[in-house]
């Protein structure tokens, strides 16, 4: 079956890969839908990103949906035809993390198209998937593939959300609007955020954070003062969401937001130089955020009960034919939020 391949920075094909035999309490996936992310990003323009790098062929791709073919010994409760989003995560389930509750940090994680372990794990951009059911998250009749494929970056917003705590009736700073900065806004909204400011240097996405309901955008391009009207009295934000990576945006934030403010940092940008007088003068706390475990349930919950309305932001179908076209549009901020891959042909 076909499924698109990753050589070298640029070097993307389609290629013909197998598909395994389904064993006891797994299913036989054909992928509908599949969400360029921007990782696979990373790893189609440069190979990887960090110190990880591509070592070996690996398919790309780990946000999808698709319908059920086959349905292994001991699978129980599904049935070939359902339509199902596919969780990317495959934790061990039984190191001292899993154990804990803290599956994200999973020491044997196998993660659908990276290549942080060596054989890489390959993806899921393939016509065909065997997967784990408990990977397996039924969709509504009336939610699309592509609703579908936005189960697993919806899961990371949740995530992000999660890590700070209550978001009742709290004002919320969100720096970077790409596909997971406004997933945020949308999580935090349903959190009970009170106001939400989105912060970017390109309109594109912050009209797309707007759609989906940010109170506030600025294009800190175009203002480069834009948050300066918020730093009265120590600051006004009492959670930021940095999502772009970029230690300018996070370190700009610094004057926005209150004493004692919470500070999720989402976005991967390399290391960065922080001014840690002031952390500790205005005693902020700072938190990471890594994907997901259990939000990916409640992600597709919401997809599902339509309580996040997630259309606005799936900017162009493709075939997956056509990747290198989708995989240019999809790096065009200006033109793109999340760009979707056709399988079902």
């Amino acid at each position: 079956m076909d499924a698109l391949v990753i050589h070298a920075p640029g070097d993307l094909r389609v290629e013909d890969v197998p598909t395994p035999q389904v064993g006891p309490g797994q299913l036989r996936v054909r992928v509908r839908a599949g969400g360029i992310c921007g990782s696979d990003l990373h790893y189609f323009q440069h190979g990887g990103f960090g110190t990880i790098r591509i070592k070996e062929p690996m398919v790309l791709g780990h946000e999808v949906a698709g319908v059920i073919e086959e349905v292994g010994e001991g699978a129980h409760g599904f049935v070939p035809g359902e339509r199902i989003a596919i969780s990317p995560s495959r934790p061990c389930g039984i190191c001292r993390y899993c154990q804990q509750g803290l599956q994200n940090h999973c020491l044997d994680m196998r993660y659908y198209g990276s290549a942080m372990r060596m054989p890489h794990v390959q993806g899921a951009f393939r016509k065909e998937i065997v997967v784990d059911s408990s990977q397996a998250y039924r969709l509504a009749d009336e939610v699309s593939d592509g609703e579908g494929a936005m189960g697993e970056p919806l899961a990371v917003a949740i995530h992000a959300v999660n890590r700070a705590g209550p978001l009742l009736g709290k004002a919320v700073l969100v720096t970077g609007c790409g596909p997971i900065g406004a997933l945020i806004v949308v999580a935090a909204r349903r959190a009970g955020a009170a106001h939400i400011v989105v912060t970017d240097v390109v309109a594109q996405p912050l009209r797309s954070a707007k759609n989906v309901g940010a109170d506030e955008t600025i294009n800190v391009a175009e203002q480069p003062d834009g948050l300066a009207r918020f730093s009265a009295d120590k600051g006004t934000f009492d959670v930021l969401f940095e999502a772009s990576g970029n230690e300018r945006a996070l370190r700009g934030a610094f004057d926005v937001l209150r004493p004692r403010g919470i500070i999720v940092q989402v976005g991967l940008g390399g290391d960065m130089s922080l001014p840690i007088n002031t952390i500790v003068a205005k005693e902020f706390d700072l938190r990471g955020a890594f994907r997901f475990h259990e939000e990916f349930e409640t992600a597709v919950e919401l997809i599902n009960k339509g309580l996040v309305d997630l259309k606005p932001l799936i900017s162009a179908s493709l075939p997956y034919r056509d990747a290198g076209r989708a995989f240019a549009l999809a790096a065009d901020r200006s033109q793109a939020m999340k760009v979707l891959l056709n399988f079902d042909d």
